[in-house]
């Protein structure tokens, strides 16, 4: 007998494992597929290079299916505060001005992967398969079959790929891709600082590309460093001591002194996304179906709320007595996500383009708009709200609401 499922995840990364969650306790048979098991969390490790800005939406959304304790019993940097500014032009945004204790959270990416997974445990509706690779995909343009590493061959009404930018299971059903290169990787650099933890993040713009910090806990930071590619290669080559120089001789100020560089990774920065998110028993989330400058750390939050309107439109069809597989139903989903996901994206690449160059009209035109920000609270509070995530047509696990699974 080969095990049937109504839904089944490939990759049970964050995006995947939110996913799973948010169908977790409903009417529907799940299963996700996750080739990697992540390390435990120890308190005494240090913290690692892939982190996230999570905003208050996704908060939600983490709180409402009942992980974001295991973030919180972990490691989480809250963050109060956000600074953008370049020459001329300088904003700060402060939550106190939204009246909201926090704008967002850094957390480290496998701290919301465990935290998610742990969760998935209690519901009785849905299958782990972890660790577990993939042999093939078989899909018949109505119903996947996945074939394990082990044998075993697994059936399903809805394949959703949650196995991000170079998605197999996108490919193995025909989903096209638009891409495009930068040509601009991002540095990222784990340092121990002389200042105790820092509760606000920010950007600067030099002609060279943005500089970032983002804070962790203790006095520990994380630093984004964006760079024309052979840069990048050649300042990751520096021994640290060497790295940390760089980094205090091109970095503002305000950074304050590194005692420690404790590791450093780099990305290249492309953007992608899917000609369509759907097929007939399919679905794609997550970076599967985009990928996103990393300007202003949207790309995982974009992701989770793809996994809570998909569990929404699959929760309510399945109420109804729909068919969860049907274009029809699916159709809800890339309404509720394609086009806020393009404006995101559009607005990234207005952002990244137009601060990447030093054309004086537009550099004087950036500058007024940063200065303008800073003077009028009813644009700063709007610009936050969207950083927040409280912007746009929301799912109602990023609003705080449940679903109705009855």
């Amino acid at each position: 007998m080969k095990p049937k499922f109504d839904v089944l995840i490939v990759g049970g990364g964050m995006v995947g494992a939110a996913v799973a969650c948010c169908l977790g306790g409903s009417g529907l048979k799940v299963a996700i597929i996750e080739a990697q098991v992540p390390d435990a969390f120890s308190p005494d490790q240090p913290h690692d290079l892939r982190v996230s800005a999570l905003s208050i939406a996704s908060r939600n959304i983490l709180d409402m299916v009942g992980a974001w304790q295991g973030i919180t019993s972990r490691r989480y940097c809250p963050f109060k505060r956000m600074r953008v500014w370049e020459t001329a032009g300088d904003t700060t945004f402060n939550s106190d001005d939204v009246r909201a204790p926090e704008l967002g959270y850094i957390v480290e990416n496998r701290i919301t992967q465990l935290a998610l997974l742990e969760r998935l445990a209690d519901f009785s509706n849905v299958t782990l398969l972890m660790p577990q690779s993939i042999s093939k995909i078989h899909y018949d343009g109505r119903e996947s079959e996945v074939v394990l590493a082990d044998g075993q061959v697994l059936q399903t009404r809805l394949l959703v790929a949650a196995d991000g930018g170079q998605s197999r299971a996108r490919q193995a059903v025909g989903l096209g891709v638009t891409r495009r290169d930068y040509n601009q990787h991002a540095l990222v650099i784990y340092v121990e600082t002389a200042y105790p933890q820092q509760d606000i993040t920010w950007q600067r713009f030099v002609p060279s590309g943005p500089q970032a910090f983002l804070p962790l806990t203790g006095n520990y930071g994380s630093i984004v460093w964006y760079q024309s590619p052979d840069e990048v290669r050649r300042l990751k080559a520096l021994p640290y001591d060497r790295l940390k120089d760089e980094l205090l001789a091109a970095f503002p100020d305000c950074l304050g002194q590194i005692n420690h560089v404790l590791g450093v990774a780099s990305f290249p920065l492309k953007r992608q996304h899917a000609q369509s998110y759907i097929k007939q028993g399919v679905a794609l989330v997550g970076d599967a179906a985009h990928m996103i400058n990393p300007l202003a750390g949207q790309g995982v939050n974009i992701g989770l709320l793809d996994a809570a309107a998909l569990a929404e439109v699959l929760v309510d069809a399945h109420r109804r007595g729909k068919d969860i597989a049907e274009v029809s139903v699916l159709k809800r989903y890339e309404a509720m996500r394609r086009n806020e996901n393009l404006k995101m994206m559009t607005v990234m690449d207005v952002f990244y383009q137009s601060f990447s160059n030093n054309i004086l009209p537009v550099k004087f035109i950036r500058n007024l708009g940063l200065g303008l920000a800073q003077r009028l609270a009813p644009v700063r509070n709007k610009v936050m709200k969207a950083a927040m995530g409280l912007e746009g047509r929301l799912p109602k696990l990023a609003r705080g609401q449940g679903l109705d699974t009855h």
